[in-house]
């Protein structure tokens, strides 16, 4: 129930309530951080990010930047890992006489920029901004898909927006554009890649499939419509029985998830019907 009311504040940044026939909206100007486990308790790098962690392409959509935080099996990476968690407890002279940022400092910056400045987009930055969108729309025109929504737009003008503040600028320019896009890049490459190809597929987290994941299925779906078909007039086959046939005549391994994908694609057609485990034809 909670994740249905972050859509709204998540989009608009505001928040509807209804109690007691009195409906009203309120301000919801937040930023939200959330981190998520993957079901099998371990990343399968055969799965998506959607159908890791579980959360709902809508609401997943809505995050400017998704990061993965694995743990791979490398030995400099152990090595670097080991040596800060040991940090936190055990510091050389040299190390502590070394600057570093005083905490309160840090949270008195932020808060300073956050309060006072509130910096606006400039031409420069504008034209770099809509020139971004435009590229990341033709990444995926070469290729027959859709690679960027007004939502990416958005998220690249917010994080422009973020670097200006903290850099106690009044005014976005070209440079935090560049940031943005950098960071928005970075986080594309591990959230949004098709296990499968190994191509950014922005659509993962925007629709919950990916492009060649789509196709495969309207591939199963028309496969099994002239299966259906070439078996004459009859008017209910068994569940089962279809999806051995199916099996036996495909090159590709087809899992049970894939043939539900198939039959619930030839229903919305309004090809056939499925009542338990008998498959009606309409």
């Amino acid at each position: 129930s909670t994740r249905s009311v972050l859509h709204e504040v998540m989009e608009q940044q505001t928040l509807s309530i209804a109690k007691a026939g009195i409906i009203c909206q309120l301000n919801a100007r937040t930023s939200i951080l959330a981190a998520a486990n993957p079901i099998e308790s371990q990343w399968n790098p055969k799965k998506t990010t959607i159908e890791n962690i579980q959360l709902p392409h809508t609401l997943l959509s809505r995050f400017d930047l998704i990061f993965l935080m694995l743990d791979p099996r490398d030995e400099a990476y152990d090595r670097r890992l080991a040596r800060h968690l040991i940090s936190l407890y055990y510091q050389s002279e040299e190390k502590m006489e070394e600057e570093y940022m005083d905490m309160a400092v840090l949270r008195d910056y932020i808060a300073y920029a956050r309060s006072y400045v509130n910096p606006r987009l400039g031409e420069e930055a504008s034209q770099a901004l809509i020139e971004a969108y435009v590229d990341m729309r033709k990444i995926g025109s070469g290729r027959g898909m859709v690679s960027a929504y007004p939502r990416q737009l958005e998220s690249l003008i917010r994080l422009a927006e973020a670097h200006a503040k903290i850099r106690f600028s009044e005014k976005v320019e070209t440079i935090d554009v560049e940031e943005a896009k950098r960071l928005h890049r970075e986080a594309l490459k591990q959230s949004a890649t098709d296990p499968r190809t190994g191509i950014v597929d922005i659509s993962i987290l925007t629709t919950g499939m990916s492009a060649t994941a789509r196709k495969r299925r309207e591939e199963l779906a028309q496969a099994l419509r002239k299966l259906i078909q070439s078996k004459g007039k009859t008017p209910s086959l068994k569940y089962q029985q279809l999806f051995d046939d199916i099996r036996a005549q495909s090159d590709t391994a087809i899992t049970k998830e894939m043939f539900e994908e198939a039959l619930r694609a030839l229903a919305d057609d309004d090809f056939l019907t499925v009542t338990g485990k008998t498959v009606r034809l309409l």
